[in-house]
């Protein structure tokens, strides 16, 4: 008999970490205090092999005997299990300690299907729903809970970067190589994060100069002749390290699947570089500064359009040139207090045609942010911060008009200066509670109030239960944010002088943690409900000819229930699985109707299990979606709802080496397909066109292979 722990470096016991022996079938899993037991050994020499969730591959040599002493095995951990978060509380937070819940996916999960933007990476994740917006040019935003995308704040680093014009086509420009590990918060945080982080937030978390690879490649294609090239290079001298990374994308392919001669995935090339830098500080004081250029050209439209006709009416077309320029940074300051100063800067310039519609728009962000954070007692974490925002954004549409001449241009100069107060009280072991408020100042929009109370009880380690309730706002700019504001015939019509969003939010969440036999089962289920007032949505109904933006005369709410299950054994199986249900509906003049493009009902999975002998794991992923309201015009004999449909995805993953990996699969293998995207495409610059049809990618069946190979 073996039996032994597996701990970390502080001797905290691991949970769930499988134990398996070379040349037998036999294995344990450890439960909860890290503690395994292995039964029915015949003496001899083995290897022990130890895998789990968050901690890094151990190989340890034993022999069996007559009388063995308890086995002590200490695990590197990974950032699954460190898990040290800052998305929910703006300062460093074991997941598990942490009051706000905070749902961590590192790089390993984005590999299970391999995609070569964030954006289409976060198709399997419960709850998060990539919504294509246009059919023609390919844009699209992030629903977090049936909450459109506008409502869900992106952060890179923690810093707001990718917000108004930049999620028009900026989630598409960010490469998953540069990723360690993404960070979601469902629910409002603008008492931390300001204005936009109203349905929630996602915070990519880039990678460490100091811990990549010296070198690194992934390369991969598609048999739609899609290629994508992802290159770094790190290097290290005493205290400061760097790394370098490019990414490289091309689709250059026409397809017309569905027959309707318009090109069904917008040709893309883009190029982005990154670099990042690090000091490392006495004190661990932290001082680093990323850099990031994006340059994207994409097209979409009719099939014999080409860019050699942008603007024109004679072939319709949707040209896109987009150059984007980002800097981010932190600075501890070196004080005794813990005091960092945080800031970001983004260029942001379109130069775009929709049709005959010109769209030129440049938006430019700057950001800083001072924290503050003081142990007030044993019992008592308190932080303080002030922020200021300045947001530039000038276009050719009527939101940059003159009020008094629209002739007359007038950039959109935005200063929001705020103050935030946060304290953590933790009465003991079991009991925590976050109580934090937020006063921002709009120049446009004048005072905004955000509070925001979190309570967290920890009856052990396998069961925790988490309340959070807090208010969100958010100040609207149409033509950065609604794409349907721009393509398609319809006239977008601006009712009256529009007010700040305001939410209130609550979630309730249940954490528990299972170990028996050789199985790891972790359920996390959460309740969400959110009201809104002064909500601005797009009326589509009121005139088939147009799209009326204004306050909504009413409120509108989202409510559901979301559940996750995490299982693993030691047999090398490990599946994530979840479901959201959830009502979104709009309650104006006693009238109740459904949001469209929100789907009541959807599901998620990601299967794996690994072949140990051949050092190969498959991969199954995917995703189901309820039927949804669509949007339609006048005398649109198309269905008013998406049917019931599934993106399915499976991969084959071989470690050739130590450093070298090879895989291939199969992705969308059911080859789903949404029927007549476009309305009217045989007349795009007719009044009647539309494309705000869409709800999926038209992107069908397709192989792909690729290769990825680091140097240490």
């Amino acid at each position: 008999m073996l039996e032994g722990y597996v701990k970390d470096k502080t001797q905290k016991g691991l949970a769930g970490i499988t134990i398996r022996l070379d040349k037998t079938s036999l294995g344990a899993v450890t439960d909860s205090v890290g503690f395994f037991k292995i039964s029915n050994i015949s003496n001899g020499d083995y290897t022990l092999f130890v895998n789990g969730i968050g901690v890094e591959p151990l190989a340890r040599k034993i022999t069996i005997t007559e009388q063995n002493s308890t086995l002590e095995l200490i695990a590197t951990l990974t950032d699954e299990l460190e898990s040290i978060v800052v998305s929910g509380t703006l300062k460093e937070t074991e997941i598990s300690k942490s009051p706000i819940l905070v749902e961590v996916y590192n790089d390993r999960f984005l590999q299970k299907n391999p995609a070569p933007t964030f954006f289409d990476a976060l198709q399997n994740v419960n709850g998060i729903r990539p919504q294509i917006a246009c059919s023609v040019c390919g844009t699209g935003g992030i629903q977090i809970n049936g909450m459109e995308s506008p409502y869900t704040m992106v952060l890179i680093d923690g810093m707001p970067i990718v917000s108004g014009l930049g999620t028009v086509y900026g989630l598409s420009g960010i490469p998953t190589s540069l990723i360690k590990r993404i960070e979601i918060v469902k629910g409002p945080a603008s008492t931390l994060y300001g204005s936009e982080a109203v349905g929630g937030l996602i915070n990519i978390i880039t990678k460490s100069p100091k811990q990549a690879d010296k070198i690194a490649f992934d390369v991969f294609g598609t048999s739609h002749l899609e290629s994508n090239i992802d290159g770094s290079f790190s290097k290290k001298w005493n205290k400061i390290s760097t790394m370098l990374s490019g990414n490289f994308y091309h689709f250059n392919n026409k397809r017309d699947v569905n027959q309707d001669n318009f090109i069904d995935i917008p040709l893309q090339q883009r190029f982005s570089v990154f670099n990042k830098w690090k000091v490392e500080r006495i004190d661990e004081k932290v001082s680093s500064l990323a850099l990031r250029y994006i340059q994207e050209n994409r097209m979409g439209g009719v099939l014999d359009f080409n860019n050699s006709l942008r603007g024109s009416d004679q072939i319709y077309g949707e040209s896109i040139y987009t150059k984007r320029f980002e800097a981010i940074g932190q600075y501890d300051l070196p004080t005794k207090e813990k005091i960092s100063l945080m800031y970001s800067f983004n260029s942001h310039n379109q130069d775009s045609f929709y049709g005959n519609t010109p769209y030129m728009s440049t938006q430019r962000i700057a950001f800083g942010q001072i924290l503050w954070n003081k142990p007030l007692s044993k019992k008592n974490d308190f932080l303080a911060g002030t922020a200021f925002r300045y947001t530039f954004y000038d276009d050719n549409s009527p939101a940059t008009a003159s009020p008094n001449n629209i002739d007359t241009n007038q950039p959109s100069k935005i200063y929001l200066p705020g103050v935030f107060v946060q304290n953590e009280t933790k009465f003991n072991d079991k009991h925590s509670l976050l109580v934090a408020t937020r006063y921002d100042y709009n120049s446009a929009h004048g005072s905004v109030v955000t509070p925001r109370l979190a309570y967290k009880f920890t009856a052990n380690e396998d069961n925790i239960v988490r309340l959070n309730i807090g208010k969100g706002f958010r100040v609207v700019n149409l033509f950065t944010e609604d794409h349907a504001a721009l393509t398609g015939a319809r006239q977008v019509v601006i009712a009256n002088n529009l007010r700040p969003e305001e939410s209130w939010n609550a979630n309730l969440s249940y954490q528990k943690t299972m170990v028996w036999s050789k199985n790891v089962l972790t359920l996390e289920g959460n309740g969400f409900y959110t009201h809104f007032i002064n909500r601005i949505l797009p009326d589509y109904n009121t005139d088939q000819n147009q799209i009326i933006y204004d306050n909504l005369d009413g409120f509108s709410t989202v409510r559901g229930f979301s559940l996750n299950a995490d299982w693993m054994n030691d047999k090398g199986f490990k599946l994530n699985t979840g479901f959201t249900t959830m009502q979104s509906f709009i309650q104006e003049n006693d009238q109740r109707t459904n949001q469209v493009l929100v789907s009541p009902f959807s599901a998620t999975f990601n299967a794996s299990y690994t072949f140990a002998t051949l050092r190969t794991t498959i991969d199954w992923t995917g995703n189901l979606y309820s039927p949804m309201p669509l949007v339609l015009v006048e005398n649109d004999p198309r269905p008013s709802k998406s049917p019931w449909y599934s993106i399915q995805n499976i991969q084959l993953t071989t470690t050739l080496a130590h450093n070298i990996q090879i895989y291939g699969g199969v992705k969308n293998f059911l080859n789903f397909i949404p029927e007549n995207p476009l309305f009217n495409p045989s007349q795009p610059f007719s009044e009647t066109f539309d494309t705000a049809y869409g709800f999926a990618s038209m992107q069908g069946i397709r192989g792909f292979l690729g290769v990825r190979w680091h140097l240490d």
